[in-house]
């Protein structure tokens, strides 16, 4: 079977969703919608980088992309500003009947316990009402904090507590808004960015903990956040700006599950944006991995290193998270209709990607 594809948006994750569907011999990208006036008419490949067109040209009239009753929509529309939109777009698609899998909201990718019933509950309405369904995930959130995390304590004898790190250097991270708007990295001291204002990163990384626990059949009794800053020594470039003297310059947070008063899930991030900033902090394999710890009866630790034909491992980062959602597209279709977590799923292969 050929399942039929649009793509909605075409920023740091969406181009490399569209190089992944044309990769895959079951899906035909059939639309792409942008947000920018300055892509609309422009060929998929083109928008995608990748030297060639596809025979598809962007544009922002959902209503027409919505018409052509594609299986599936790769929706990795920026959420993290403009969250309202972003749900109101995933109902509107859900609601005319097709599935959806998502890189955002990421606290859809386990919602119970996490936010409100008054903000999962539409999604849910809608997908019902369209008998369609919607999973969100990628790279993390997603398979470095679930399906692997998971599969590790498959051979376990005990366990006692499961803690997924990303320990990365974002120096090479394109993206201003995220870098310094939402994580906050060049705040003066004193200053909150969006992060870290009070419970965003219970919200944004509470699905992760959960999700876990839920896996492993644990009732959480509570999860709490804690962060640290380091400040820059000096000032230096980044690839999305300048990192001035005294600003925040590598940020460490964690996210934990806990039971009994000791944590038994845990999400943390070490970001750097210069490999020699906080040394007594957990260091990565190579410029960045994603480490699981399951600690018990073995303790058993995995690295995760990521590295893209670019030679940047944030580039790779992001190619996994496209490639988690669009590879999980035939399971996502063939599911039953609802809002669906990585616990519904079979497992995901890269099926018919060898030799392409």
């Amino acid at each position: 079977m050929t399942y039929r594809v649009v793509q909605w948006s075409t920023g740091n994750v969406g181009r490399h969703a569209i190089a992944g569907i044309d990769a895959r011999r079951d899906t035909e990208l059939a639309g792409v919608w942008v947000s920018a006036p300055d892509k609309v008419g422009r060929d998929a490949g083109d928008l995608a980088g990748l030297g060639r067109d596809l025979g598809v040209r962007a544009t922002n009239d959902a209503e027409a992309l919505l018409a052509l009753k594609p299986d599936c929509v790769v929706y990795t529309a920026m959420a993290d500003d403009r969250l309202g939109e972003a749900l109101d777009d995933l109902a509107m698609i859900l609601r005319a009947g097709i599935n959806v899998v998502s890189s955002s909201p990421v606290f859809l990718q386990f919602p119970d316990g996490v936010v409100p019933d008054e903000v999962s509950g539409p999604i849910k309405a809608a997908a019902a009402e369209g008998n369609a369904s919607l999973w969100v995930n990628g790279i993390d959130p997603g398979f470095a904090n679930d399906a692997l995390p998971l599969l590790l304590t498959g051979i376990s004898e005990r366990v006692d507590e499961v803690r997924c790190q990303e320990i990365l250097d974002y120096s090479t991270y394109d993206n201003r808004k995220v870098l310094f708007d939402i994580m906050g990295f060049g705040a003066k001291p004193g200053d909150t960015p969006l992060l870290l204002q009070p419970g965003v990163l219970e919200l944004a990384w509470g699905s992760v903990v959960r999700q876990i626990a839920a896996g492993l059949d644990v009732a959480l009794d509570s999860v709490t956040a804690t962060h640290s800053i380091v400040p820059a020594p000096e000032a230096f470039e980044i690839k999305s700006g300048t990192i001035e003297a005294g600003t925040a310059a590598a940020l460490r947070f964690e996210v934990a599950g806990v039971v009994g008063g000791k944590a038994v899930c845990v999400l943390e991030h070490v970001t750097r944006l210069r490999a020699d900033l906080a040394p007594d902090w957990p260091q990565p394999v190579g410029n960045g991995s994603y480490r699981v710890i399951v600690t018990g009866e073995p303790t058993i630790t995995v690295d995760l290193r990521l590295m893209a034909a670019d030679g940047d491992h944030n580039t790779a980062g992001l190619k996994t998270t496209a490639m988690r959602l669009v590879n999980a597209i035939p399971a996502v279709v063939e599911a039953a209709p609802g809002l669906l977590t990585a616990l519904d799923l079979p497992l995901v292969t890269g099926r018919g990607l060898v030799g392409r």
